[in-house]
């Protein structure tokens, strides 16, 4: 079956194991995307994090919050990777992922940044506010981003006339 087609159940129940595991083969794994679109918004939010932190600590506060911003980028491609790689593996395998994953990560985040700022003499203070702030902007702009997408989808958040008007029209 062509990639773009979506696989329909057969009248006994669901799809079967196998045109399931073809359909997403033809496709780009999710994570790939979310991983693309979060490279393209911390391109915007990477240099505006090391120039404010710049103004506000100096030369040493900048070169911190670039470390930073690397760190949360980099946290969230190996994230994504292993998120992929866990869908490979099973669902049961992804779930437990992003359940238990979410905590471990955030571990080896603060690890990075503890190893960071003991190897390195660094603005420890603009270190850990730039890992947090990049962190939650880029996760709250992708989590808003992907709900406006599905909502505009839906059609849900349209003027009451537009939907009541359509309604009109296809129900005489």
């Amino acid at each position: 079956m062509p990639a773009a087609e979506t696989p329909t159940p057969h009248t006994g129940g669901g799809l079967t194991r196998h045109e399931v595991e073809d359909y997403l083969a033809g496709r780009p794994p999710v994570e790939l995307n979310l991983v693309r679109s979060l490279l393209r918004r911390a391109v915007v939010v990477g240099p505006v994090a090391v120039a404010l932190s710049g103004l506000l600590r100096g030369v040493d506060g900048a070169v911190a919050a670039a470390i930073g911003v690397v760190l949360v980028v980099g946290y969230y491609l190996l994230s994504g990777a292993l998120m992929s790689w866990l869908a490979r593996v099973s669902l049961g395998a992804y779930h437990a992922g992003a359940l238990f994953g979410f905590v471990a990560r955030l571990g080896l985040i603060v690890a990075t940044m503890l190893a960071v700022a003991a190897l390195f003499d660094v603005d420890r203070p603009a270190l850990g506010l730039t890992v947090i702030a990049t962190y939650m902007v880029l996760l709250l702009w992708e989590a808003g981003a992907r709900g406006s997408r599905r909502t505009r989808r839906a059609g849900i958040g349209r003027k009451a006339g537009s939907a009541r008007g359509r309604s009109d029209r296809l129900h005489g």
